[in-house]
């Protein structure tokens, strides 16, 4: 389904970016658009280019404003003059960008050179190459684009370059199948470019390229992955979310469905709405047929969804329902849920088993949070239909108090998805500090990827602080194993993770819990 992060095609890389002898050094990356895109219309195309390219500007601008994302027919360039230290750092933080964007099939990691003769061709690549292919069997694979006339031929560069890697290198020997290593050489128009490491993309459309749709979101498995394949076909994702089990639920959901858009799709501002369905769910129970209420239920999340939708001008609903699942999900019940709206309601997950399901929530790293999240379905029927009738639906329906819906649908939070600690009730806020206490600790929460990326650094007053490393899914569990005589503090780049899991654990119980936001 996804790729394993950062996984290269090579075994070995070369040093990164090819430094310069004086000190400069060009970070320079060439990004393969995927496949459906090229075989668009002319149009089409375009827009889909594009949008994908004013998506990277957006991206990257938050990384480093030197940045340079250009579009051409059949691929987008990111690069950026930089020394050769900073290209260190930044090439890193590039990589994550590219993985997670919608609409890129693959990128390459190249250093550019002015394109010379076979012998030229052979000693910068030599010069990228040459320590890395130790003891390893290699091929060379050249890919020639553009209209220049070269005195030579592709199968002409392959064989010369690679007989001399073969020759003055400690390479183990040329193997053409299944080698240890392939170096990757461009050559466009005038230029050559040494293809340093590739990378796998996300595939998918660009997000924005499609209309948006509104996803119903529970923090589960289903709701989390749903709303992921949502955004790799490129359609921009809002979350409405039917709050069913109080404030450490709707916290709970803040959580995954930030770290979704955070992480695939960052580039375009999305909402997320809370609609309170406690009574709702008590109109249920005290009138409608218990074996109904299940189907009953979903019908309600449908007709309010519709009418947030309408206002939202979104013309789809995303589930993530699948077939037989549960007793709610066989055909007859959808059949029977679907009718109570004019909306498209789709369902990503429709066919797919659960164990796949959780293959890819684990991939893109939603797993822990939706491991730890309850579920809130509030009418648990002890003997539920799995062949609703729509006759004895409206029957049971007729009995329900529909202002107690529309009051929930008025009664709706709307915020947008960067700004969910905002809405966090004030009795629940946490305190947060520039500075750390002698009787503090400062928890780093980030993904290990993350924190791997961008090492938590304090320095000058700051210098001695005990920092430990304990990430968002392994905090519930490793929390109560501390001290508790101490004040933790909580610290995340952005601050968002860090706030929302301490609001979580504070409105649990937890006192000595707060959030650290350097200056």
């Amino acid at each position: 389904m996804l790729p394993l992060r950062g996984a290269l095609t090579n075994l070995s890389m070369p040093a990164i970016c090819g430094i310069h002898e004086n000190g400069q050094s060009t970070m320079y990356f060439i990004i393969k658009l995927f496949p459906e895109i090229t075989i668009k219309s002319a149009p089409v195309r375009k827009r889909f280019i594009k949008q994908l390219r004013d998506n990277l500007r957006a991206l990257t601008k938050t990384i480093d404003e030197r940045i340079n994302v250009t579009r051409e027919w059949d691929k987008i360039e990111l690069r950026a003059d930089v020394t050769a230290e900073e290209a260190a750092q930044l090439v890193p933080q590039v990589n994550v960008v590219l993985a997670h964007t919608p609409g890129i099939a693959n990128f390459a990691l190249v250093q550019p050179f002015p394109l010379g003769d076979l012998e030229d061709i052979y000693q910068k690549t030599h010069s990228i190459w040459g320590e890395a292919l130790a003891g390893k069997t290699f091929c060379v694979r050249v890919k020639r684009a553009g209209n220049a006339n070269h005195d030579f031929t592709s199968t002409e560069v392959e064989r010369y370059v690679g007989g001399g890697l073969n020759v003055h290198t400690d390479a183990a020997k040329v193997k053409l199948k299944n080698p240890d290593i392939t170096v990757k050489l461009e050559i466009s128009q005038d230029e050559l470019f040494v293809v340093e490491a590739l990378t796998q993309g996300l595939g998918g459309f660009p997000m924005g390229s499609q209309d948006p749709v509104l996803s119903l979101i529970s923090g589960g498995f289903d709701s989390t992955v749903s709303s992921y394949m949502m955004m790799k076909r490129g359609l921009r994702t809002h979350y409405c979310f039917f709050n069913l089990g109080g404030r450490a639920h709707e916290v709970a959901v803040k959580e995954v469905a930030y770290y979704l858009w955070n992480k695939y799709g960052a580039s375009h501002r999305v909402m997320f709405v809370t609609v309170p369905f406690e009574d709702v769910v008590g109109e249920i129970l005290q009138r409608v047929d218990n074996s109904q209420m299940g189907v009953i239920l979903k019908r309600m999340m449908l007709r309010a969804a519709e009418k947030i939708a309408e206002e939202m001008d979104i013309q789809a609903l995303v589930t993530g329902e699948a077939i037989a699942q549960v007793s709610s999900q066989t055909l007859t019940n959808l059949k029977v849920i679907d009718s109570v709206t004019d909306a498209l309601v789709l369902r990503p997950l429709v066919v797919m088993d659960k164990t796949d399901i959780i293959k890819t929530s684990r991939e893109i790293g939603t797993e822990e949070f939706c491991a730890n999240i309850p579920e809130y379905c509030g009418v648990i029927s002890r003997k539920p239909t799995t062949r609703a009738r729509m006759e004895k639906i409206e029957r049971e329906e007729a009995r329900f108090n529909f202002e107690v819906l529309d009051k929930a649908v008025t009664d709706r939070r709307m915020v947008r998805i960067d700004k969910v600690i905002d809405d966090l009730d004030d009795e629940v806020l946490v305190d947060v500090s520039a500075t750390v206490a002698s009787h503090q600790v400062v928890i780093d929460v980030r993904h290990p990827d993350e924190e791997e990326l961008k090492p938590l650094k304090l320095e000058g007053v700051l210098a001695g602080v005990e920092v430990l490393k304990i990430p968002f899914f392994a905090l519930s569990g490793e929390f109560a194993k501390l001290d508790q005589a101490k004040e933790y503090l909580l610290y995340c780049e952005k601050g968002v993770m860090s706030q929302l899991h301490a609001a979580h654990m504070k409105d649990a119980g937890t006192n000595n819990i707060g959030v650290f936001r350097p200056e």
